[in-house]
């Protein structure tokens, strides 16, 4: 299932992406509680068990952090729910017949809807650096033997679309294209083979960096924590739609010149350790993010080396997640 935060008329909310569509989860479940919609629906046994088990859950959450914090079993169900309400109501819409009665708002196109960072405020924004050797490699470093983490500010998190904002004191701000983790069910002391079961999902995060601050600095918090420094998007895929997070195909173009194409196979510290790793000494809440470390062919690195400029355009796409793009607004 593909989670997304989107605004309609003003407004935060959260939805599931069907086709090109989004399934409003907050109307799906007053829909279902009232029994609205396509009458269809309610004679499916398997619909009818996943509406079941939605309602004696409480009250609808209102955000990404409340849709991941209830659990695998509830987002199953979650899923029926939605592609059920989806594809009813599609095929009413292309048969042109009338429209059950449903809530207004319910099924949006893609088209017509702003999509937003998935998780607006995420607690925390965990980076791993150099973790594809390749990279470290093309900066003179060896490969780390242990994970080398820092932290990202909330105040870099952006959406699809949203510009990336060149700070007025920096000259060399550059592109890191990242796989990322988001967790779900919190916890600590999580052992390796039960990392997965902490993990909600997967999406993707532009690791914009600051290359003059994070090498002036001799440490890298102030030059990866510029506003607008962590695009995250389009939306979040669910675990069980990602059978190895770990060969997944990830690229970035720069104005539609690729540079970055490399792979999650390549990936040093793998997601099961990083989870567990970090658990030792902290807690994992829901919609953490682990921004999982940059493949080689940053801008810093090139000859000559390559910064990002108003105008320009960034995209990354990783393989089963989509695209996120951003444009390059100038210096405030």
């Amino acid at each position: 299932m593909k989670l997304a935060t989107y605004e309609l008329k003003g407004q935060l909310r959260v939805g599931a992406v069907e086709g090109r569509n989004l399934v409003d989860i907050r109307l799906a479940l007053e829909a279902v509680a009232k029994r609205h919609g396509p009458r269809s629906l309610y004679g499916e046994a398997k619909f009818k068990d996943a509406a079941r088990a939605l309602a004696e859950s409480g009250a609808a959450p209102r955000d990404m952090t409340g849709v991941l914090g209830r659990g695998d079993e509830w987002l199953k169900a979650l899923n029926v729910i939605t592609r059920g309400m989806a594809r009813e109501l599609g095929k009413r819409e292309s048969s042109r017949k009338p429209a059950p009665k449903s809530p207004q708002g319910l099924l949006v196109p893609l088209s017509s809807a702003r999509l937003r960072a998935p998780i607006p405020r995420p607690g925390k924004i965990t980076c791993v650096g150099l973790n594809y050797a390749d990279h470290a490699r093309e900066g003179g470093k060896e490969p780390p033997a242990a994970p080398i983490f820092f932290l990202k500010a909330q105040n870099t998190i952006v959406g699809p679309e949203d510009p990336i904002v060149l700070p007025p004191n920096s000259e060399q701000v550059d592109y890191e294209a990242e796989f990322a983790v988001v967790l779900g069910k919190p916890g600590r002391g999580i052992p390796e083979d039960r990392a997965y079961e902490h993990v909600a999902g997967y999406t993707i995060l532009n690791d914009v960096s600051a290359r003059d601050m994070q090498f002036g600095d001799n440490q890298w918090f102030r030059g990866k924590s510029c506003d607008t420094f962590a695009p995250t998007g389009p939306w979040i895929v669910t675990r069980d739609e990602i059978s190895d997070p770990h060969n997944l195909r990830i690229s970035l173009t720069l104005n539609g010149q690729t540079m970055q194409d490399s792979s999650t196979s390549n990936l040093i510290f793998r997601v099961p350790f990083l989870v567990s790793y970090l658990s030792q000494s902290l807690t994992w809440e829901t919609g953490d993010l682990i921004s999982t470390g940059t493949p080689p062919g940053v801008g810093v690195h090139r000859t000559p080396p390559v910064f990002l400029k108003p105008g320009d355009t960034v995209s990354i796409t990783v393989e089963r997640l989509g695209t996120l793009t951003n444009p390059i607004a100038g210096r405030s």
